[in-house]
């Protein structure tokens, strides 16, 4: 009898160590990409926990390269990204013996704004790039009345600011003249509060006193980006390690990806995505 209760007193205690070294069973992590965090993770988070109430979701938005090394190193569950994974992650993760899996759980857009007075309806890619670079700085060089353009962005504290480089300029530095804010409503009571003045923000409704342009003739919406028409958009991934069991992250992802949560996705102003089944990321 003495036997088996110490034996049952050793199996307590690894399970507990186990229990604490995982973070918790009940916990689910996820870290990544300001672009899912910012807005789309809390709604996601929200809405899972009317189905999971116990299990509990610990979120961070430090961004996707971030993100990614903190699944890498087993200190997250999911990685959110607004990317693929690129070649130095991939190399990472195979040095680490770890096989990196994707799944693509939506697309999101980035609206240019502009004040709701400037008659200007449209532009095109590279004319966007050339204001935000500082190529371009009068309204006359893209068919508006003349005028110096302001120029509004997010700060260096935002993942999205580095996602909307990526996207409509070429990786190219904004320019010198621009005015950076905290987040994309100060972008968008800049640009409300200035005839003059351009900036970005997610998609969605167009706040007071601004207005969004078409790109190429085609709005941002859900739809156009879904159909692959709206040139400034991306797909969000998340990542997760196939050598780690992680029950939590499989039920989450399941949930973003159900009716449900492709339903939030949408009214969040992002484009849905089929389910489909989790695929192994080539190592590089």
């Amino acid at each position: 009898m003495k036997m088996r209760t110490a034996i049952l007193i050793i199996l307590a205690a690894s399970l507990a160590a186990v229990h604490a070294s995982s973070g918790g069973t009940n916990t689910l992590r996820i870290t990544g990409s300001n672009v899912f965090g910012e807005k789309l993770g809390p709604l996601l988070i929200e809405g899972f926990a009317r189905k999971a109430p116990k299990i509990d979701v610990v979120l961070k938005r430090p961004g996707s390269g971030e993100g990614l090394a903190a699944l890498i190193a087993g200190d997250t569950d999911i990685a959110p990204t607004s990317r693929p994974a690129n070649k130095r992650e991939l190399a990472a993760a195979k040095a680490a013996g770890l096989e990196l899996r994707s799944q693509a759980i939506g697309s999101y857009g980035v609206t240019i704004i502009v004040n709701k007075a400037n008659p200007l309806r449209t532009l095109k890619p590279a004319q966007v790039r050339g204001i935000f670079t500082g190529k371009i700085t009068d309204w006359k060089q893209v068919g508006a009345p003349a005028g110096p353009i302001k120029v509004f962005i997010l700060d260096r504290n935002t993942g999205a600011r580095a996602g909307f480089q990526g996207l409509a300029m070429k990786g190219s530095a904004y320019a010198d003249s621009a005015t950076p804010c905290r987040n994309y409503n100060g972008v968008e009571d800049a640009v409300a509060g200035d005839p003059s003045a351009i900036g970005y923000t997610d998609m969605g409704q167009s706040a007071a006193g601004t207005k969004g342009l078409l790109i190429n003739g085609q709005p941002a919406n859900p739809t156009a980006v879904f159909e692959g028409v709206y040139p400034f958009a991306n797909t969000i991934f998340f990542y997760t390690v196939a050598e780690r069991k992680a029950p939590a992250a499989g039920r989450f992802t399941r949930f973003v990806l159900s009716r449900e949560g492709q339903r939030i996705m949408q009214k969040a102003g992002y484009a849905p995505h089929a389910a489909e089944p989790s695929m192994p990321v080539p190592a590089p």
